[in-house]
């Protein structure tokens, strides 16, 4: 199934966004895809939890830096040994 991702960093926490993400969800459930909402705040996040949608609405947890920093291939800072006399 495809997937739709929905950044949602700039959404606030009510139930007008809520209902916005409820008929987003099931406009693309209706047209094949799937929903996948990104960057919603801890509020949205306890809002979806507490409305009882959080298994509809289909939330991405953020990555955690450890994870991003491996995807950019950043490696760990270390001591250079001593060069060969």
């Amino acid at each position: 199934m495809l997937r739709l991702s929905c950044d949602v960093g700039a959404l606030p926490a009510d139930g007008v966004a809520l209902d916005a993400l409820a008929r987003l969800r099931l406009a693309a459930r209706r047209a094949g895809l799937e929903l996948a909402i990104c960057n919603a705040s801890e509020e949205l996040c306890c809002l979806i939890r507490f409305t009882g949608l959080e298994e509809v609405l289909c939330v991405e947890r953020e990555r955690e830096a450890e994870e991003r920093e491996e995807r950019l291939h950043v490696e760990e800072e270390r001591q250079l040994g001593d060069p060969p006399a």
